[in-house]
């Protein structure tokens, strides 16, 4: 919980710096001083406390707030990407205006002499005189009008792709991956994996039956969860996760903790997820006997376990350690970054989701910054890595650039 009002407050910070530079470009380049102004004024300061009212709200189980607050959330991020791209052309655009409107002045001539008697001067200034040019502010207003316009009909538009896709159904995505230690006759061994259900306040029990539905429908040998089901306890929640006990493999399903499962009681939920059948491999391995070959299959907890006193951070040890090198591995391991450690282990593949392939395009950069694969299939000091979208979205029910995914990761022996 405490690290969860602690992204509050920086959120809260910078939403706050975000709204006003939005009020700015939308509010106050866009209107002449009086009511409208006040009136929108008003609106950026209710919007900026939305944002960590809703985030904090959630977390207290006001779910009411979900759809209103995370839709502002993607919608503020897009207005920002499209007023800061805009910047560049809104500079030259000025500058181009100043030039012209300069241009169309009246120059004067050189002034006469003034003769001064002891009562002042005797003549009165110029008629033409021309005061400090204002740059035409009337064209200047239309254009901040123009791109406060042009900015709020696209990240509408691209809010509302992003909603559709975000609640549509996952698509699924097939990867083959040769292994040089699988032996020749578990080729094809295919699992099916899927991360980042997020269940919560915006996602509900419909959600996980059409996921259980999907996986079924693949027939694979291996299911694989790895981590950040869930947003909510198990009071909450348990009801919307019941589905998963319908999970069909041949070898059976597995389940790692994602960094969303220790601000959820992880505890209840490592218990809860067994009970549905699921077995959690907490910092541990399960030996997969199959079609006359074998496989470890690993799985580590989260790294943001570490230090929580809840449960036990990441164990690559107790998970890798004392196998038989000669036995091709799989690592589930929520998070990308883990491979940097199962590399040291001679880990032949980890299987990982939390990024959600960015979720909103152009987050996916920043994402990139944490994390050494965003989606897909890279590699990370010699261990494949394979990162699957995720099925679900955290925050925004919004995806952009990033469908919601399934993925069945099928086997090849070298």
């Amino acid at each position: 919980m405490m690290a969860v009002l602690g992204f509050v407050a920086v959120l809260a910070l910078v939403t706050g710096l975000i709204h006003l530079y939005l009020w700015k470009r939308l509010v106050r380049d866009t209107t002449t001083p009086g009511r409208w102004r006040r009136v929108g004024a008003i609106t950026a300061v209710v919007l900026a406390v939305l944002v960590p009212v809703t985030l904090a709200g959630t977390q207290a189980g006001l779910y009411w707030l979900a759809w209103p607050g995370y839709l502002w959330l993607a919608l503020m991020f897009y207005l920002l990407v499209v007023l800061v791209v805009l910047e560049v052309p809104m500079l030259v655009a000025r500058l181009v205006l100043r030039r012209r409107v300069v241009a169309a002045e009246p120059t004067t001539a050189a002034p006469e002499p003034v003769l001064v008697g002891a009562a002042g001067p005797t003549d009165p200034p110029a008629a033409g005189a021309v005061a400090a040019p204002d740059h035409d502010p009337s064209r200047r207003l239309l254009l901040a009008r123009g791109a406060a316009i042009f900015a709020g009909l696209t990240a509408t538009g691209i809010t509302g792709y992003g909603v559709r896709t975000a609640l549509g159904p996952p698509q699924l995505d097939r990867v083959r991956i040769p292994l040089a230690k699988l032996p020749r006759s578990m080729d094809g061994l295919r699992i099916a994996t899927v991360s980042d259900i997020h269940l919560g306040p915006l996602r509900g029990r419909a959600h996980t039956e059409r996921i259980v539905a999907a996986i079924n429908r693949l027939d694979a040998d291996i299911v694989a969860v790895v981590g950040d089901l869930v947003d909510g306890s198990v009071a909450e929640l348990g009801s919307a996760a019941a589905p998963l006990r319908d999970l069909r493999s041949r070898y059976g399903s597995f389940f790692v903790t994602g960094n969303h499962e220790y601000y959820s009681g992880v505890e209840e939920w490592v218990q809860e997820v067994d009970r549905l059948g699921l077995r959690v491999l907490q910092n541990r391995r399960q030996e997969i006997q199959a079609r006359g070959g074998v496989l470890d299959l690993a799985g580590v907890n989260d790294l943001s376990g570490a230090g929580t006193g809840l449960a036990a951070g990441p164990d690559f040890a107790a998970a890798l350690g004392d196998r038989d090198p000669s036995r091709p591995v799989v690592l589930l391991a929520h998070q990308p970054v883990a491979a940097k450690e199962a590399a040291r282990y001679g880990v032949d593949l980890q299987l990982s989701g939390h990024t959600h392939g960015g979720q909103m395009v152009p987050f996916n950069l920043a994402v990139r910054l944490e994390q050494p694969v965003v989606s897909g299939l890279g590699e990370v000091d010699g261990t494949k890595v394979y990162v699957t979208n995720g099925a679900g979205f955290w925050g925004p029910p919004v995806r952009v650039g990033a469908e919601p995914q399934i993925s069945l990761v099928e086997l090849r022996s070298a």
